[in-house]
């Protein structure tokens, strides 16, 4: 039957490559847009962990409500202690100090006298041990575009575009003016030692990047960081760990009445994410709902129309003595033989463009130039296990039921009108 079936399909492309190409193509955009969200999700959760908030961040109660300003006056103190603390009850995670911190970056002539100046951001990390892995989490040395790693105390890296503005290459002095902990004014003297692009429009526009005891030294910050970041070492976000986490520590170290006593934030609650993430992956889920729906129903509708558009041959078959049970099992079967094909085609062919793009992402800096937040510049798709099956539902379901619901009419036919209609 399955044989006879393929047959009738191969040699009557008019009644089966329209519905074939209508099931395929319904299916490679729904698997397209189910990685591409995923994708554009993953992306933005993975920037925002790697780059500001970490998969959780511990900072001051203080810190916590001013987080936006960089607040350095309320930073952790006693930071080692409080290493070996989360060492010993988090032994699974990953903790880094980071300090965050504005100031004036000044590029001086031969003479000593200011050439350029530009506002900088400047990010202290763990650079020159490279025990905490920030290098490779921050993937700073894939985006050097300019000379070399920071080698010893005093060498910094600026972005790419900020040293264009300035006018610096690899190798000169530049000045930070800025302001220590305790409100005094912080002068210090670097060697540019390489220039960064990360791809993310908030880093590129005036990024510093120095070591975090380099900071610690100008800053009047020794054994304080503005913030410690922890990470799942699977490198994924997981929130309910993380919120359990964080409430299991703030019952245990923050104390609302001190100011300055730390407090554990899971991602989601930082940078306004909790709300924006949510009310994205409520829209995504609209949205495939939504294109899914119509995608079924279109399949649908090309099933009834198929069925519609073989009245004649239906009422011959029924004429020269076919049962209306095999007449109609034989439709059913035809539909399931062309919404297989073509879920299995439409999933091959999205998996594979959602694949490519995976690999190469598309480039979208031009969209984000004024963005405050971490979005990266080249967006990428995901292709997870779902995507491998997404697309049968309006694919192969949605065909099916449209040409099963279209052939129940097989079943009114009368043999006396099929006569008369064959004789007009």
């Amino acid at each position: 039957m399955i044989s006879f079936l393929l047959k009738g399909l191969f040699r009557d492309r008019q009644r089966s490559l329209f519905p074939f190409i209508v099931v395929t193509l319904g299916v490679f955009f729904t698997v397209l847009i189910h990685c591409w969200i995923n994708g554009v999700m993953g992306d933005m959760v993975d920037s925002n962990a790697r780059f500001s908030t970490g998969h959780v961040k511990i900072v001051t109660r203080a810190y916590a409500e001013n987080m936006d300003q960089m607040p350095n006056d309320l930073a952790l103190l006693g930071v080692e202690s409080l290493f070996d603390s989360l060492r010993a009850e988090y032994p699974d995670m990953i903790w880094t100090p980071r300090i965050r911190f504005g100031g004036l970056l000044d590029a001086p002539d031969e003479q000593g006298e200011t050439r350029n100046q530009g506002p900088v951001m400047g990010w202290a990390v763990d650079l020159r041990s490279g025990a905490r892995g920030e290098i490779e989490r921050l993937n700073i040395e894939n985006a050097l575009t300019r000379g070399r790693m920071p080698e010893r105390a005093g060498e910094i890296l600026i972005s790419d575009s900020l040293s264009q503005r300035l006018e610096v290459e690899p190798g000169d002095l530049l000045t930070l003016l800025g302001s220590t902990m305790y409100g005094g004014m912080a002068m210090a003297n670097y060697t540019l030692a390489g220039t960064v692009q990360f791809g993310i429009a908030a880093m590129d526009r005036g990024a510093m990047i120095l070591d975090i005891s380099d900071a610690q030294r100008v800053l009047d910050m020794e054994d304080s960081a503005g913030e410690i970041l922890g990470y799942f070492p699977d490198r994924a976000y997981h929130h309910q760990k993380a919120a359990e986490m964080a409430r299991e520590f703030n019952s245990l170290y923050s104390d609302r009445g001190d100011e300055f006593s730390p407090v554990m934030l899971p991602l989601k609650a930082q940078n306004d994410l909790a709300g924006m993430l949510d009310y994205v992956a409520a829209m995504i889920g609209i949205m495939i709902g939504v294109f899914v729906l119509v995608m079924s129903i279109v399949l649908w509708n090309a099933g009834l129309i198929g069925g519609l558009r073989r009245y004649t041959e239906i009422g011959i078959r029924l004429a020269i003595g076919e049962g209306k049970g095999h007449v109609y099992r034989s439709m059913v079967g035809e539909a399931v033989l062309i919404g297989l094909f073509g879920s299995v085609a439409g999933t091959a062919i999205g998996v594979a463009l959602a694949y490519v793009i995976q690999i190469h992402g598309l480039q979208v800096g031009d969209l984000l130039q004024n963005a405050t937040i971490m979005m990266p510049n080249v967006y990428r798709t995901v292709v997870t296990p779902p995507a491998f099956f997404i697309g049968f539902a309006p694919g192969f379901l949605a065909t099916v039921l449209g040409t099963a619901l279209s052939g129940i009419g097989i079943y009114r036919r009368q043999t006396a009108q099929l006569f008369k209609e064959l004789e007009a």
